[in-house]
């Protein structure tokens, strides 16, 4: 902006009320839980892997707007692309139209998905894509039940919420949609006596559970588990609306088992941040057996679906993702990481595990051998479950402007998915900030432990 330029009023904001107004009529809850563990930012700008606030600090983002921002916040080429169609005065939402736009995504995303994958249905959101994914299995084979995985999480509209397992996203809420049906993580027999009872539709599934914890199945459990669906007539039904578009250090998490999903789910890499976007890409098969004849041929349709600035950024991002070999930096980049982090876990004994694949990666944190920890361990877990988790994420804010959080609701894994753009940069200064935490995090009493004292304290309020 020149110096002769007026700032727009619409985002232009006087920066100490915003709080105030957000509270006062957003999520006052949310804002009091941001105030107590020191995340109540007011972020003014954003480029690639890094924030900015008011005060002028700046932050390193592993966040990632949870998978949104994997090309990087505010791309030159996607921002670009965007000014370019909202400057055409092009034509977006006709509806009674074949949108050009559309077309060229889904042959797009045909190109770039597993196998047969061919066909898209444009929504605007995770959550909805899980519900349309349900739809269409439902439809495609006329059978009624659907299965999920313990631990699993599909998103927070009905549908979604019906196949998620967490008591806190779900408390309050019922009753959920019928003929859901929980089944154990990575376990094929559990699977195959559901599924041989003959009323499955399919099974709907993240390939690495984000909310769940960064949890990977063993090598064998999606081949077999599509076998398995297929000898019943039943779909599997993958949400990749955190593992796709780069994130494992493939193009999708399923390709590290070299399987093609009967339903795919995308949604949140897809626009660069900028759009809600997202899709189901299935096959011309399953799409025949929902769109089965002309009066069908909108039986399931969205108002925003498939809006021209949605299929603009996400055309951007995959060209950008393609011609700066994005999804080789995240499994260049996150292979490394990884190492780094794993290298840790023998040398401080609260880390119990560090996993994951490309730039999707967990800490899980256990109880530790030496008696003062554990004291303090089993301290902390008896008064509130979620707490530990936040006993890093605080302090990596705080004291190392790092932007964090945990997996899931009263879980000790911490969650890694910073953009995929990040270089030896970012991953030098998020291991030395880790480490040092993870040395206070290991003194009882101490620093961090005076912290979990104070957030417990709080906690009482929220």
């Amino acid at each position: 902006m020149t110096q002769t330029q007026t700032p727009n009023p619409i985002f232009v904001e006087h920066h100490d009320r915003i709080y105030d107004r957000y509270s006062a009529h957003v999520n006052h809850r949310f804002a009091r839980v941001l105030e107590l563990i020191g995340f109540d930012k007011v972020f003014v700008r954003a480029k690639g892997a890094w924030l900015w606030d008011q005060d002028g600090r700046r932050y390193l983002d592993f966040l990632g707007g949870y998978s949104v921002h994997n090309t990087g916040r505010n791309h030159d080429r996607v921002k670009a692309a965007l000014i370019d169609w909202l400057q055409s005065d092009g034509a977006s939402m006709v509806q009674m139209e074949g949108s050009p736009l559309e077309a060229r995504l889904a042959e797009k995303l045909a190109q770039i998905t597993p196998g047969e994958l061919d066909t898209c249905f444009f929504t605007n959101s995770g959550s909805e894509t899980s519900d349309v994914a349900i739809k269409f299995a439902r439809k495609a084979t006329r059978k009624p039940r659907v299965l999920y995985l313990k631990s699993g999480f599909h998103g927070l509209t009905y549908g979604a919420l019906s196949c998620s397992d967490d008591e806190m996203w779900r408390d309050g809420f019922g009753p959920f949609l019928p003929g859901c049906t929980m089944i154990p993580w990575d376990d094929l027999d559990a699977l195959e006596r559901e599924v041989s009872k003959g009323d499955v539709a399919c099974l709907l599934m993240e390939p690495i559970q984000g909310e769940g914890g960064v949890r990977i199945p063993s090598d064998r459990y999606l081949p077999e588990a599509l076998r398995i669906l297929h000898a019943h007539g039943s779909l599997l039904a993958v949400d990749e609306v955190q593992t796709g578009f780069g994130r494992t250090g493939k193009w999708f998490a399923v390709d590290h088992w070299g399987i093609q999903p009967d339903i795919m789910a995308v949604s949140k890499g897809m626009s660069g941040g900028y759009v809600p976007v997202g899709a189901v890409v299935t096959t011309r098969k399953i799409f025949d057996k929902v769109y089965e004849d002309l009066s069908h041929a909108v039986c399931q349709t969205s108002t925003f679906g498939g809006g021209a600035l949605a299929m603009v950024g996400a055309l951007a991002v995959i060209e950008v993702m393609e011609s700066e070999k994005i999804v080789e930096n995240s499994a260049k980049v996150g292979a490394e990481l990884l190492s780094r982090l794993q290298a840790m876990q023998s040398r401080f004994e609260l880390v119990r595990e560090v996993r994951g694949k490309g730039l999707m990666i967990g800490i899980e944190f256990g109880e530790p051998r030496s008696l003062t920890l554990k004291a303090g361990w089993k301290l902390v877990h008896r008064a509130n479950r979620g707490l530990f988790g936040q006993m890093v994420s605080v302090p990596l804010m705080r004291d190392h402007a790092i932007l964090t959080q945990i997996a899931g609701h009263n879980q000790d894994v911490h969650k890694l998915a910073p953009p995929l753009t990040i270089g030896d940069e970012e991953v030098g200064a998020f291991v030395t900030a880790y480490e040092r935490v993870l040395v206070d995090l290991h003194k009882f009493p101490g620093p961090i432990w005076d912290l979990g004292t104070t957030l417990l304290k709080n906690s009482v309020s929220w």
